[in-house]
């Protein structure tokens, strides 16, 4: 099982906070991500960073997952200097090969087929902005996710009822996908869905923001 890491203290920006109340931003549309900081924080808004997410030579997954959450929080932070950010970024590995979105069926089921009694690494990054330091925190959750084997007819019946398209990998670890595993390995199961949070809230406590935040956000 791959071991977790902390690093602190990515960046620093130059910009004055003078909020009196923290206001948080997820740098993310999904509606996975959204759902699971839901659980912490009441309210927040979402906005999408613009950033290139092409893997450099060399990079390894892990870094990868790093070098974007990083960035995607940076991106978010250049507009919004004075609000809470949370970013996170997510890939897939099978070996070294990074699994991406199908977006449609027949990439999908050759997806999976390829899976097929296999182990992958889902890596899963989240990278705090904190406006009252002007510094970026972040922390990475590996999830070793282990693939049953099963016959193609199974898994064209179950792209066709869940159609994961959208999700790395073509599965939906939390709705019915979780009949395609014969092992989940990860010291957060929210990690896999897309946003560690175990190790936000570590971010965020460390950061004075002590849980549970008392519903005033």
């Amino acid at each position: 099982m791959p071991n977790t890491q902390t690093n602190k203290i990515l960046f620093t920006m130059n910009h004055a906070h003078d909020q009196s109340e923290p206001h948080f931003i997820l740098a993310s549309q999904s509606p996975y991500r959204k759902l699971l900081l839901k659980k912490l924080i009441a309210n927040f808004d979402c906005h999408s960073p613009d950033i290139d997410e092409t893997r450099q030579p060399g990079e390894s997954v892990a870094d990868l997952v790093a070098r974007l959450s990083q960035q995607k929080a940076q991106a978010i932070a250049t507009h919004f200097p004075n609000s809470w950010i949370i970013a996170s970024d997510q890939s897939a590995a099978l070996g070294d090969d990074i699994l991406g979105k199908a977006h449609e069926h027949a990439q999908a089921l050759e997806q999976l087929k390829k899976q097929q009694g296999q182990t992958l690494i889902y890596h899963t990054g989240v990278c705090l902005y904190n406006p009252e330091q002007q510094t970026y925190h972040y922390a990475h959750e590996p999830t070793e996710v282990i693939f049953r084997s099963l016959p193609a007819e199974t898994l064209n019946n179950y792209l066709l009822q869940e159609q994961p398209y959208d999700c790395a990998g073509s599965f939906k670890s939390e709705g019915l996908g979780i009949m395609l595993f014969s092992a989940i390995h990860s010291q957060d199961p929210n990690a896999l869905i897309g946003l560690p949070l175990i190790k936000l809230c570590n971010l965020l406590n460390s950061a004075g923001l002590q849980m549970p935040l008392n519903g005033r956000f």
